[in-house]
């Protein structure tokens, strides 16, 4: 499973192997520079750890790192850590590395005093971006705990340095709010879903159209149909309108015919007896 996620931050004392020498001050605080830790493996002391992927994540599998309720992603970490460790070259946390497996990554490095910050993510997630947090986390756990963490015994700042790790961990989770490349493309693919739906839009109201066109020429078809209907049943109207106002006509003159005749030739009969 690949994602772009933020999983968890944790903070490591880093501790040499080798017999390489330690100055007084070294031996009081705790701490060691690491001028004097051995490159080829070291023992990373968990100092503080926050289980970030717990809020969204329900658990993983034992030794996954994947967050949740498995609590061995530190150990883990400090493994990867101590067989690979990293090397101060300059002021400041650096020397980044950044390890890999099939689900996740590690990113971490290191200050001259020995202070290693982690940071572990799903393989999506940007190193680059994984180590722009991890810069600006050192700066607030060193003017925090400079001091305390050389001398700290295991996870003994993991309650204290909480509200820390909680503030950078809530703000490197949303790649859009840190990384200029990925709120490009955050914006990019808003404005991309936006012409998708108005292309959608689109379309629907061209096939709305369309449909609308159809019947509109439809209706038209209809009431032409239904005008030659109506002018040829105007038409038949009126010529049986016409035959029936015939038909009275020859019946009145036929009914005048009958009374008029008889009494037009007794008139005549009757004259000509008269004469």
């Amino acid at each position: 499973m690949t994602d772009n996620q933020l999983r968890c931050a944790l903070a490591f004392r880093l501790e040499s192997h080798g017999e390489s020498s330690r100055s007084a001050d070294d031996v009081e605080t705790g701490g060691v520079a690491m001028s004097d830790l051995s490159l080829s493996s070291a023992t990373a002391v968990v100092l503080a750890k926050y289980d970030h992927a717990s809020q969204y994540e329900s658990g993983g599998s034992e030794g996954s790192l994947y967050g949740g309720r498995d609590k061995s992603y530190a150990d883990a970490t400090a493994l990867v850590i101590g067989n690979d460790p990293p090397s101060a070259n300059g002021a400041g946390i650096s020397g980044f590395k950044v390890v890999q497996s099939e689900i996740h990554q590690v990113v971490y490095g290191v200050d001259g005093d020995g202070l290693c910050l982690a940071v572990i993510t799903g393989l999506k997630y940007p190193s680059r971006i994984a180590i722009q947090m991890l810069m600006e986390l050192h700066k607030t756990f060193t003017n925090k705990f400079g001091f305390q963490f050389k001398s700290a015994t295991a996870n003994s700042l993991t309650k204290k340095s909480k509200p820390l790790l909680v503030e950078v961990c809530k703000k490197y989770d949303d790649l859009t709010k840190v990384d200029k490349g990925a709120n490009l493309l955050a914006k990019v693919d808003e404005v991309k879903t936006s012409m998708q739906g108005n292309i959608a839009a689109m379309l629907v109201n061209s096939e709305q159209a369309e449909g609308l066109a159809a019947q509109s020429e439809q209706l038209n078809e209809q009431a032409n149909v239904f005008k030659k209907k109506s002018t040829q049943l105007k038409k038949n109207m009126w010529w049986k309108n016409l035959k029936l106002t015939i038909l009275l006509v020859l019946l009145v003159v036929g009914i005048l015919a009958v009374i008029l005749v008889p009494l037009i030739l007794r008139a005549r009969k009757a004259a000509k007896k008269n004469d």
